[in-house]
């Protein structure tokens, strides 16, 4: 594994490789499908893309994003390019900001516009990871030969082909904004947080390259 992330995310990641067994199988098989087309581009030596797309590019996509990349770093897999959008833009949620930060991410905020860049660290050697509210075909976001992971029904339905994805896949996961100004609210940012980091990194730990 690698001994350059934070040691809090380190442990976060290996409790979560030790949880696959919560993961239902049919849901595997989908994840399967993830690890099927990372692996044939690792085969041809190319670098994946992928896109993770949400409605709003506020809660889940970007935790998808994340996860693909802190996972990526965790196994010590090759290069992995991780990206996420919405159909619309709004705003990275301050909720699901927060959960990161409290799961062992270092969160430097760059001002206070309605959309702001936050850049986020899970390791000690690596560049600032950029993060922030944008639609799908935006910048920096790629055009072509990208796969494209819903995670959530309303884009999945919207949007049922992604122009210059050459995969595409529907993992929805509920949306933690349910529970927005309630006692369950911290809770619930971390569970989404958790499973789509559990099932990240499952993914990922199934590549064969």
């Amino acid at each position: 594994m690698s001994k350059f992330l934070f040691p809090k995310i380190e442990h976060y990641c290996s409790a979560l490789v030790e949880e696959a067994n919560l993961i239902p199988d049919e849901r595997k098989k989908q994840l399967k499908e993830l690890s099927a087309y990372l692996g044939k581009s690792y085969q041809v030596k190319e670098t994946p893309q992928i896109i993770v797309i949400c409605t709003h590019n506020s809660r889940r996509s970007h935790l998808g994003q994340i996860w693909l990349a802190i996972g990526a770093d965790y196994l010590n897999l090759p290069p992995l390019a991780t990206y996420s959008g919405g159909t619309e833009a709004t705003a990275f949620n301050e909720r699901a900001v927060q959960t990161l930060d409290d799961i062992g991410l270092e969160v430097v905020k760059n001002g206070s516009v309605d959309n702001p860049v936050y850049k986020l660290y899970w390791s000690y050697t690596m560049s600032p990871y950029q993060a922030f509210s944008k639609k799908y075909d935006a910048k920096p976001n790629p055009t072509t030969r990208f796969g494209a992971v819903m995670v959530c029904t309303e884009a999945d339905e919207g949007c049922p082909v992604i122009p210059g994805a050459g995969f595409r896949i529907a993992l929805p996961y509920e949306d933690p904004k349910a529970f927005d100004g309630t006692d369950l609210e911290r809770v619930k940012y971390e569970e989404r947080c958790r499973q789509i980091g559990r099932e990240m990194l499952y993914a990922l730990s199934t590549v064969a390259f």
